[in-house]
């Protein structure tokens, strides 16, 4: 299955996903608290997807995504924000993020995000996964 890095500066939104991409059966290889720890990470780990908060400290979301995308104009990122912020998100969209997850975060959400960017894989996720509540 896919190799996933999370980038968040929510401890809480971090556990979430990665419960939720675990279960799904994927590895969550790395967890990073700002853009700039993602950037390093993203180097040596070489993730199949990363999702990426957009508001954090040190290195914002967006910032991070150019930089990663420079790279490795293939990586595959995944922006995770809240309501309020869907110029952020078009602006993301522009520089090659592959979609979108909005906060709160739920198991149909995640699917969709996944669907988008990985369509066979998705396919293969158990429904009743989808049927499980998420809660932060």
């Amino acid at each position: 299955m896919l190799n996933v890095m999370i980038v968040d500066d929510s401890k809480i939104i971090t556990r979430t996903l990665s419960k939720n991409f675990e279960t799904m059966g994927f590895n969550v290889v790395g967890i990073a608290m700002n853009g700039q720890d993602a950037i390093e990470m993203f180097k040596k780990l070489k993730p199949d997807l990363v999702t990426m908060d957009i508001t954090m400290p040190v290195m914002n979301g967006i910032e991070a995504l150019q930089h990663i995308r420079e790279f490795d104009e293939k990586a595959r990122i995944v922006m995770v924000t809240s309501h309020g912020e869907e110029k952020l998100v078009m602006d993301a969209i522009s520089f090659g993020a592959k979609g979108y997850i909005l906060k709160p975060i739920t198991p149909l959400k995640i699917k969709q995000a996944i669907q988008k960017t990985f369509p066979k894989i998705a396919n293969e996720i158990e429904e009743n996964y989808l049927s499980t509540t998420l809660t932060y």
